[in-house]
């Protein structure tokens, strides 16, 4: 939707993701952060190579990033659920 279609200005905002990786051996740690401009959310999460798979590198930042991410939309999402809660009008009996 635009002004011309409902006469209301776009909002429009920039969230910025960072998503650091931190290789230890066989491990993969990650430290997510996500700024919507309201809020900063954190993720810390980590994936482990199984000894009998070969070593990429790749794999282990696919599986700890996707972790990452997946937390950082689950807090979103309780977040989202807590404030509309708070937002909902009083019921009047």
């Amino acid at each position: 939707m635009d002004t011309q279609t409902t006469g209301t200005p776009t909002r429009t905002k920039t969230w910025t993701l960072r998503v650091d990786l931190f290789e230890e051996g066989d491990v993969t740690k990650v430290h997510a952060v996500l700024d919507t401009g309201d809020n900063r959310l954190e993720s810390h999460t980590e994936a482990h190579r199984n000894p009998h798979d070969p070593p990429v590198p790749e794999i282990g930042d696919e599986y700890a990033a996707g972790r990452a991410l997946v937390d950082l939309g689950d807090q979103l999402l309780h977040f989202g659920v807590t404030d509309a809660a708070a937002n909902e009008p009083p019921l009047h009996s």
